[in-house]
């Protein structure tokens, strides 16, 4: 499993790419992209993290997310039966229109809300919940026919809600992609053994202090955590292969079963025997 930025690949041809179910729930996914991302989920409780904010939501969700704004998969951490679809558009989609075709005014005015990230309530997504679920049977042209209509819809939903006061500064140069990019492959490739801030600020070319500074402000996590996140991500995956929790805490780096039990506990809010016997037990 690899911590990455994340790569939209679109279907040649077409403006936009649908994702139905992409089961993520299992993996800590913080994350951003160049493409605009509408996010539908439903049947569960979760949390949503976008950018700066953080709050949970209920039963389901809905969310437009602007270009490059690091977020966290919605369905982290969920158990259960769950359905999700979202919704990626090209950075330039509908672009060189907005100027051409006044008609896609109130259209425009969502996109540029999407870098404040824009939440809708429950009547926009009665509404807008079933043409989504529609898109994954439709041709091109009627997809893109269909898109239009569904941003029409929440370009004038009355139950908008903003994320952010402001928009979202994106700080994801080239530069840093490619740093953190450099990040992420040393955890993956040493998370099974103790890592000092030393080494990955040397690997960073910058001081611990300016480090701590620099990955928090990226990633919203201190160094800590994230690869706390990532182990037991790990640890998840081999306890669900029926791996043994001693075996599967020193293989994921921690160094005492009882601080592995306690960061497993605090990211999923189950121990990892619990867990272990939920997932292997017969149903």
């Amino acid at each position: 499993m690899k911590v990455h930025l994340e790569e939209i690949i679109s279907v040649a041809g077409s403006s936009l790419n649908i994702l139905v179910n992409p089961n993520l729930s299992d993996f800590f996914f913080w994350h951003f992209h160049p493409e605009y991302e509408l996010v539908l989920i439903e049947g569960t409780n979760g949390n949503r993290h976008v950018g700066e904010h953080n709050s949970t939501f209920q039963n389901r969700d809905l969310v437009f997310i602007g270009a490059n704004i690091p977020h966290l998969n919605f369905d982290y951490g969920v158990k259960g039966y769950y359905e999700k679809i979202v919704l990626h558009l090209k950075p330039d989609f509908l672009k060189s229109a907005f100027s051409a075709i006044p008609e896609l005014g109130a259209i425009q005015g969502l996109f540029e809300k999407s870098q404040h990230g824009v939440s809708f309530g429950g009547a926009t997504m009665d509404q807008v919940g079933q043409r989504l679920k529609k898109l994954p049977d439709l041709n091109e042209f009627d997809r893109l026919m269909e898109v239009l209509q569904i941003f029409q819809i929440l370009a004038h939903a009355p139950d908008q809600n903003l994320l952010h006061a402001h928009p979202v500064q994106n700080p994801h140069g080239k530069r840093e992609k490619k740093r953190l990019n450099q990040i992420y492959q040393f955890i993956d490739a040493n998370y099974q053994r103790k890592i000092t801030l030393s080494e990955v600020a040397d690997l960073s070319n910058l001081t611990k202090e300016a480090f701590c500074r620099y990955f928090k402000k990226m990633t919203k996590l201190t160094f800590t955590a994230f690869v706390n996140h990532y182990r037991i991500d790990v640890a998840k995956k081999l306890l669900q292969q029926g791996n043994q929790i001693t075996e599967t805490c020193f293989q994921c780096g921690f160094e005492s079963i009882s601080y592995f039990n306690r960061v497993f506990k605090n990211t999923t809010g189950t121990n990892p025997m619990a867990f272990k016997m939920e997932y292997l037990s017969p149903s």
